[in-house]
């Protein structure tokens, strides 16, 4: 097999090489983590769960909250959480593909 971009090296009787000079292979990660990220999307779905839970009980209790808001807030802290599981079974179908794995 030809390599077009002249990045694998063989000698007669040894396994090909790959030569990346030049290169940096290590790679370089800025701002936060996967972890951090995690956390803060489900600090904020906390929050918007607790803001229409507030709001529901603010139109049970007083009638004073406008029925339109309280019905958007819902839908929020809805459709949050639901990306939020989508998120946990990519995650979960990623880890167990990961386990089957033979090292």
């Amino acid at each position: 097999m030809a390599d077009p971009l002249g990045l694998i090296s063989t000698s007669v009787g040894s396994t090909p090489q790959l030569r990346l000079s030049g290169f940096h292979i290590a790679p370089t990660v800025k701002g936060p983590s996967f972890k951090e990220t995690l956390f803060e999307e489900i600090r904020k779905v906390a929050e918007l769960q607790q803001n229409a839970e507030r709001a529901v009980a603010g139109l049970a209790s007083d009638g004073h909250d406008d029925l339109e808001q309280v019905i958007n807030a819902t839908r929020k802290a809805d459709t949050a959480f639901e990306m939020l599981l989508q998120v946990r079974n990519k995650v979960m179908e990623a880890y167990e593909e990961v386990k089957q794995i033979r090292v």
